[in-house]
């Protein structure tokens, strides 16, 4: 059974919530994280996840929880901060 528009539209709805949460947990904040709207009314099975803009801390703390660097909880593992400048 195929899925219709509005269900793809809110499975993709429940990824990007699952994303948020799981971003937030390593201290990773993506303001404009959302659906991308053009292709939700598109032709595409799935809507896109629009990952949106942050600033340098933030695509920073990504690149460390992408590499390893940030534990449970975004808890910096090694010490000092995700671009190793002190604050």
């Amino acid at each position: 059974m195929a899925l219709t528009a509005v269900e793809r539209v809110r499975a993709t709805e429940e990824a990007v919530e699952q994303l948020r949460e799981e971003l937030a947990r390593a201290g990773v904040v993506l303001p404009s994280l959302r659906i991308d709207p053009l292709t939700c009314a598109g032709h595409v099975l799935f809507p896109l996840v629009d990952l949106g803009r942050c600033n340098l801390d933030m695509a920073l703390r990504l690149v460390a929880v992408l590499s390893g660097a940030y534990g449970p909880e975004g808890a910096r593992m090694g010490g000092g901060t995700a671009s190793g400048l002190s604050n």
